[in-house]
């Protein structure tokens, strides 16, 4: 590490918890060392429009843009990818931003957290928004890497083949250490700057909201995140919990939790709120807790296991060491939760998200803002034509087929979609050799 350059904090950060992983920690958090939480809701909170605006005047805005999509079949940034009319995530993000900052006569800077793979090809992306870079402040800022470990003996693994493929980012939770380390969380602060909203890029239903804004600057909250009813859906995905040792919120991702708790991770009515990964914290607090822990939070640690080579199952089995970054709720005496609805997480995961994401489910207004104009329906591909976005391109050639009217559409064996395709209701598709689906169909349950 100290030889590639990393930021002396990093490697700080990657020792603290090299030395867990030796003496055997896992990361786990057991079921009986937490009790449900609840959450208050946006649509209970009232905040005045001119409190709202005035927040947002003293807010930055930051997008995880490190992923490259690789489970997707990706090489590039997730966030080239087109999701509406010829817009990627990266074109919609950049114009919600230059649209609130004339609606709210807001500087609004946009940086984004790039990865060694990702920032090239993002930078070039942007550089038709002449406006978007406020001075004084970087469009963009590295998150840090480190190596992967053979499972092993937990040495750095060699893989002359792709010595890339050699390093991993430390999960998102690295936006801490990172925002430090490039001396951004200073140059924010002085800048007088007061707080940071933090999203992932491929949720385009994460902007930066005024009202979310005035709330956090009224609750006086150091840390805030927003929360969302757990669906089924969510039944395999982290939740927020209260520890029963000191009464803080916890955010418990699936990698934390053992096989013997799974069930009781998959209890809706028992743990009721999961993390949109939508993100509030107050600059300040956030310097003085970094400070008082000598740059290193001390994050839950989460312990990953995959190939060197994400693409190659038959490489060697490696851990990564990651954090979550909204496990930085537990270090924050008074952090919240706020309840948001639904249309504020809309992540893009797999080529099923996708194709909701380019139908008529969601209009998209002058404000750039994802509008639900029907219930999202479950999209189900079958993952051996579909899983990749090269294949699942060629299937829809021309476009999603209109979902505004459907409750769910399950694809079993290989279908190319015509243009024009409508879907209503509750659709199966099982064919065992390849189909067209003709233009102007109408599909139905019967």
């Amino acid at each position: 590490m100290e030889g590639a350059g990393i930021d002396p904090v990093a490697i700080e950060t990657f020792a603290h918890y090299y030395r867990l992983l030796e003496h055997g920690e896992t990361g786990l958090i057991p079921e009986s060392t937490i009790e449900p939480v609840g959450s208050e809701s946006l649509a209970d909170v009232e905040v005045d429009e001119e409190s709202a605006s005035a927040a947002l005047r003293t807010t930055a805005v930051i997008k995880l843009n490190g992923g490259l999509g690789t489970s997707m079949g990706m090489e590039r940034a997730k966030s080239l990818l087109c999701v509406r009319r010829g817009m990627s995530f990266l074109d919609v993000i950049a114009r919600q931003v230059l649209h609130l900052r004339r609606e709210h006569d807001a500087r609004l800077p946009l940086m984004f957290m790039n990865s060694f793979r990702t920032s090239t090809d993002t930078m070039d992306a942007l550089a038709r928004y002449a406006d978007l870079p406020v001075e004084g402040l970087p469009l963009e800022f590295l998150q840090n890497r480190e190596p992967k470990l053979l499972v092993g003996d937990l040495t750095p693994v060699s893989w002359p083949r792709d010595p890339d493929h050699e390093w991993c980012p430390p999960g998102h939770g690295d936006l801490y250490t990172a925002l430090r380390g490039t001396g951004l969380l200073q140059r924010l602060i002085d800048q007088g700057y007061e707080r940071v909203f933090v999203s992932n890029s491929d949720n385009l239903g994460a902007v930066p909201d005024a009202r979310i804004a005035g709330w956090f600057a009224e609750s006086g909250a150091p840390f805030a995140i927003e929360a969302v009813r757990r669906t089924p859906s969510d039944r395999k995905g982290g939740h927020f919990a209260r520890r029963r040792s000191d009464g803080r919120i916890v955010l418990r991702e699936t990698a934390q939790t053992s096989k013997a708790d799974r069930a009781a991770l998959a209890d809706l009515d028992r743990h009721r709120f999961c993390s949109t990964n939508n993100l509030w914290f107050d600059l300040r607090a956030m310097a003085e807790a970094l400070d008082a822990r000598h740059g290193i939070l001390g994050l839950p640690l989460i312990r990953n296991v995959k190939h060197v080579d994400p693409a190659d199952s038959s490489s060697p089995e490696v851990v990564q060491i990651e954090t979550a970054m909204g496990a930085a709720i537990e270090v924050f005496e008074g952090a919240r939760t706020i309840e948001v609805g639904r249309d504020r997480f809309v992540p893009v995961k797999t080529t099923n998200d996708l194709l909701v994401l380019r139908s008529d489910v969601y209009d998209v207004g002058q404000d750039f803002v994802l509008d639900p104009v029907a219930e999202v329906p479950y999209v189900d591909l079958d993952p051996a034509y579909y899983k990749l976005v090269p294949d699942f391109e060629r299937r829809f050639p021309d476009g999603a087929p209109s979902l505004r009217g459907a409750t769910s559409l399950t694809i079993e064996g290989d279908f190319t979609f015509g243009s024009k395709v409508t879907v209503v209701g509750e659709v199966k598709l099982h064919t065992g050799a390849a189909e067209r689906v003709a233009p102007g169909s109408v599909l139905e349950h019967e």
